[in-house]
C-alpha cells in the first residue's frame, strides 16, 4: 500500500494547491484557462516530444503491450457506445467520455507506481507510446470533426490536424527523431525538458482550481460517472487479466505488470482536452478525481493478488 500511495501524494498535493489558489482567488479569474492552455499548447507537447524521441516502436509488438492495447481499445469502444446511445452526448463529448473510461494515467502516476511497485518503467513507457501513437490522435480527430463541423472537408481537416494541434505535431516530431535514430544534444533537449516538466503540475493545478466551480450532477450524470469510472477501475484491469491469462498465456510478473498498468486511473489529459475545446469539463474532472481516489484501493488489491514475491 505504501508503494502505491507514494505515487498518489504529489497528485493530491498539487491538486489541493490549485483548489486553494482558486478558492482564495490568488491568481485571478483567468488563471485556470491560461494554465490549461499553457499545458495543452506548450508543456504537454514538450513532454510528449521528449517521450516519443526516446521510445522504441518495436516495443509495441510485445505480448503484454498487445494485451494492454486490446483491453484499452475494448473499453474505449464500450465507453464511446454508452456515451452515444445511453447518455446521448455529442460526438466530441463522447470522445471525452470514452477517454475517461479507458485512457490511463501512464505518466505522472504510472511511472512512480512502476518505479516503486514493478521496479521497472519499460512497460509503462511502452503503454504510453501506444496511447500517444494511436489513442490520442483518435480522440482528437473525433473531437475536431465535431467541434469544427462545417469548416471544410473532413479529409482536408484530418491532414491539417498535425499542423493545427500541438499535441499531435510534437508526438509526430518525437517519433520521427526516434525512427531516424537521432541523439539530440543537451543544448536542444534541456529547455524542452524544463518546459515539459511543467506540463503535469500545470494540468493538475488547473484541475484543482476547477473544483471551486463544480456543480453537483443530476441523477443521470451521477450514473454516467459511476459507469465510466467502473469501466476504468474494474472492467479494464479485469479484461486485461482475462486476455493476458487465457488468450496470451501470460503469468507471473508479466501478467501482474499488464493488469496493474491497465488499472491505472484516468489521465488528467481528459480534463485538459475538454477544457481546450470548450467541452463539458465536469465529467472529465470528476472521472479523473474519482478514478484516482478509487484506484488507490484497486491498485493495492491488484498488487496483493498478483505480485510475485
Amino acid at each position: 500500500m505504501h508503494a502505491v500511495l507514494s505515487g498518489f501524494l504529489p497528485i493530491w498535493a498539487i491538486t489541493a494547491a490549485g483548489w486553494a489558489a482558486g478558492r482564495f482567488d490568488v491568481l485571478g479569474g483567468q488563471a485556470q484557462h491560461v494554465l490549461g492552455r499553457f499545458a495543452f499548447t506548450f508543456a504537454m507537447p514538450a513532454l510528449l516530444f521528449l517521450t516519443m524521441s526516446r521510445s522504441r516502436v518495436a516495443d509495441l509488438a510485445e505480448p503484454g503491450v498487445l494485451v494492454f492495447a486490446a483491453s484499452l481499445l475494448a473499453v474505449f469502444a464500450v465507453g464511446l457506445l454508452l456515451c452515444r446511445r445511453v447518455f446521448r452526448h455529442r460526438q466530441a463529448d463522447q470522445a471525452i467520455g470514452a477517454m475517461a473510461a479507458a485512457y490511463v494515467n501512464s505518466a505522472n502516476l504510472g511511472i512512480p507506481v512502476a518505479v516503486h511497485v514493478l521496479k521497472d518503467t519499460s512497460f509503462v513507457i511502452a503503454a504510453a507510446l501506444f496511447q500517444t501513437l494511436f489513442i490520442t490522435p483518435l480522440i482528437l480527430v473525433l473531437i475536431d470533426f465535431d467541434v469544427r463541423r462545417g469548416a471544410g472537408g473532413r479529409w482536408v481537416r484530418m491532414l491539417q490536424l498535425p499542423f493545427r494541434n500541438p499535441v499531435i505535431a510534437a508526438s509526430a516530431a518525437g517519433l520521427a527523431v526516434a525512427t531516424l535514430g537521432w541523439r539530440l544534444p543537451d543544448e536542444v533537449t534541456a529547455p524542452v525538458r524544463m518546459l515539459g516538466g511543467a506540463g503535469v503540475p500545470a494540468a493538475l493545478f488547473a484541475l484543482g482550481m476547477s473544483l471551486n466551480v463544480r456543480t453537483r450532477p443530476d441523477p443521470r450524470g451521477r450514473t454516467e460517472r459511476r459507469v465510466l469510472v467502473s469501466l476504468k477501475i474494474v472492467v479494464q484491469p479485469l479484461l486485461a487479466y482475462l486476455l493476458g491469462r487465457w488468450l496470451f498465456g501470460l503469468s507471473g510478473h508479466a501478467l501482474f505488470t499488464v493488469v496493474l498498468c491497465a488499472g491505472l486511473p484516468t489521465a488528467q489529459n481528459a480534463f485538459v482536452f475538454a477544457a481546450e475545446y470548450g467541452l463539458d469539463t465536469d465529467l472529465a474532472r470528476d472521472a479523473v478525481l474519482l478514478s484516482t481516489l478509487l484506484s488507490m484501493g484497486s491498485l493495492s488489491l491488484i498488487t496483493w493478488l498478483l505480485a510475485v514475491p
